[in-house]
């Protein structure tokens, strides 16, 4: 075994067993406001080997459950059987739910199909594409919608999309690409959503969707996007989605328990360790 073989080979170890000790996950009870089941959402995973993560589809189900996720979609780059692997290993273990999806990148537009069942051209427009996934029976959410994307969606395409990714992880990290964010939403008139953009170098869930939904079934998630029953909040305790639903959220201690914990993710040095040196070991075995 030569040297970067065997760099490699360690720093995945170390990643398996600082993330095995880290691993303590507890589910949620149910909580019902206004009628609905609050469900807490993260619709952009990623998993390996396509796309910069350490964790196979399996994993993220795990992952998942650990950060008191109710559902995640696992939205590979252009390819959606792997979030059919996902759907699978949920099922037989008992896990969240887990939708179908794929992340449709192109040069012009990232878009997240969500309850799809074949891949869709990311050749084709952004109207073109959403367009598929409604054929499908899915729904279309912008994802990261900054300024580089914006040519990419005409108003034909921004009046069809079902949701928008209102807060992304990247806005912690660039305070000014939030803004065009914002206003890619106000656009578009769409569910407000958060998403992590998974790629295991942050916590799955750093940023989610609170779901209003009649049930946790993947038809009920569906329906409550397309009726915009979504509520998300940012760390300065800005809210967007629907104003009804906001404002049950805004007297509920319940739900401010679940705030509070999804706002304290599990950044442990262990946590840390992991995420960086399964991401490089992998990069490692890869190019080296």
């Amino acid at each position: 075994m030569n040297l970067s073989r065997f760099i490699s080979a360690a720093l995945l170890a170390v990643a398996i067993v600082t993330g095995t000790a880290s691993d303590f996950p507890s589910a949620n009870p149910p909580l019902i406001l206004g009628g609905y089941r609050v469900l807490e959402a993260d619709f952009h995973v990623h998993n390996f080997p396509f796309n910069y993560t350490a964790l196979a589809p399996w994993d993220l189900v795990l992952e998942a459950r650990r950060q008191h996720l109710d559902v995640i979609a696992i939205t590979a780059h252009n390819r959606v059987w792997p979030s059919k692997v996902g759907v699978w290993f949920s099922a037989l273990v008992g896990g969240p739910t887990v939708l179908t999806g794929e992340e449709v990148v192109s040069p012009r537009y990232h878009l997240l199909g969500i309850g799809i069942d074949s891949t869709v051209d990311w050749h084709q427009s952004a109207a073109s594409a959403i367009d598929d996934i409604h054929r499908q029976g899915g729904v279309a959410i912008a994802a990261h919608p900054g300024l580089i994307f914006w040519p990419g969606y005409d108003d034909t395409a921004v009046s069809r999309l079902d949701g928008s990714e209102v807060l992304h992880p990247v806005i912690y990290a660039s305070p000014r690409s939030y803004k065009p964010f914002q206003q890619f939403y106000s656009r578009a008139h769409a569910a407000a959503i958060g998403d992590s953009d998974y790629h295991g170098l942050w916590p799955m869930g750093l940023c989610r969707t609170y779901v209003f939904a009649k049930n946790d079934s993947p038809a009920a998630i569906l329906d409550a996007i397309r009726a915009r029953r979504t509520v998300v909040y940012d760390r300065n305790n800005r809210a967007y989605g629907d104003p009804e639903l906001i404002q049950l959220t805004e007297h509920d201690q319940r739900f401010a328990d679940l705030r509070r914990e999804a706002d304290n993710p599990d950044l442990s040095w262990m946590v840390r360790v992991s995420g960086i040196c399964g991401v490089l070991g992998l990069v490692a075995l890869l190019f080296l």
